[in-house]
């Protein structure tokens, strides 16, 4: 890892490992509270993890990394089929499916896997580093940041570098309905780096915004096109029409673009409206309510101050 002050949830063995007998993937979705791991035994259950949740943001891009190590040492034959059901397992984030599709590429063309799968990790490492190194410098002393969801390596090391050089700053933190990342994911994440953090619910921030407090809006991407559109989750829309309002600044961290992809090409996932329906296995709504979860938003450009990447802000 880069970074050994980064929380220990984005340790790469944290994260994912895998062994002779499968593909050992850390439940997200029951952090903080204990640290269990789901066990895959082959592609197929890895990709059904992730389709469940079991890691989100850049969780699934590090399993599928190690799934396709795990394929390639045991059923080396089956390799194309493990990034067509992995690259299928969440269809809005983007970044799993292009990394895929260039290991196979380079694979294809006689590179050894396993030195491609160590590269790989070694890249976004660096790609992290490089990426947050930008972020920092956007980051004011004296800002109060807000964030949604979990955004992961490049945000924390951002903060956590921008701390180290002196610079004063208080993250707020939506919990991020229905799964909580932001509750169980990010707000966790910053205590452990030493951040001041406060977790606020998703309808908050507007009033933090009028009142002075937050003067900077900061998320990863799920996807970002070259005309800076973001898709984001849900959620980020009202909060970057809001910061519009307010005269903050928007900032969306990107791993890379995709580049040549259209507004229309975009892919918005769905998943069962079951979900909104209860908190942590907590009903919260009779059976009877009708719900619908479309999982991200597509904020438009101009609600877009700038795109981070490893390019500089776009």
């Amino acid at each position: 890892m880069i970074d050994p002050l980064l929380p220990r949830y984005l340790q790469h063995d944290r994260i994912s490992r895998i062994t002779d007998e499968g593909i050992y993937i850390t439940d997200r979705r029951r952090l903080p509270f204990e640290e269990v791991e789901v066990f895959c035994r082959n592609y197929a259950e890895a990709a059904g993890a992730i389709k469940e949740m079991v890691t989100q943001g850049g969780g699934p891009l590090e399993v599928a990394l190690n799934t396709l190590l795990f394929t390639y040492r045991t059923d080396e034959a089956s390799l194309e089929e493990a990034v067509l059901s992995l690259s299928a397992a969440r269809p809005t984030n983007t970044t799993m499916k292009r990394e895929l599709a260039s290991l196979m590429s380079r694979y294809e063309s006689g590179e050894d896997m396993e030195a491609l799968i160590s590269s790989a990790f070694g890249y976004y490492d660096d790609l992290y580093d490089r990426i947050s190194d930008i972020g920092e410098q956007m980051i004011a002393d004296g800002d109060g940041i807000l964030t949604t969801c979990f955004p992961e390596h490049t945000f924390m090391l951002s903060v956590r570098k921008a701390v180290s050089r002196g610079k004063h700053l208080c993250v707020f933190v939506p919990e991020t309905r229905p799964y909580l990342q932001g509750a169980h994911l990010t707000e966790p994440c910053l205590r452990m780096i030493g951040i001041e953090c406060y977790l606020i619910t998703d309808g908050m921030a507007a009033h933090f915004m009028r009142e002075g407090r937050i003067t900077k809006y900061m998320t990863a991407s799920d996807l970002a096109l070259e005309d800076r559109t973001v898709v984001n989750k849900t959620g980020t829309l009202g909060n970057a029409i809001a910061s519009r309002y307010y005269n903050i600044p928007y900032y969306a961290f990107s791993l890379g673009l995709d580049k040549g992809k259209k507004r229309d090409d975009i892919e918005i996932e769905y998943r069962d409206g079951e979900c909104i329906k209860s908190i942590a296995g907590v009903r919260i709504a009779a059976d009877e309510a009708s719900a619908i979860y479309p999982c991200f938003d597509i904020i438009e450009p101009e609600l877009v101050t700038g795109i981070i990447t490893d390019g500089g802000v776009i």
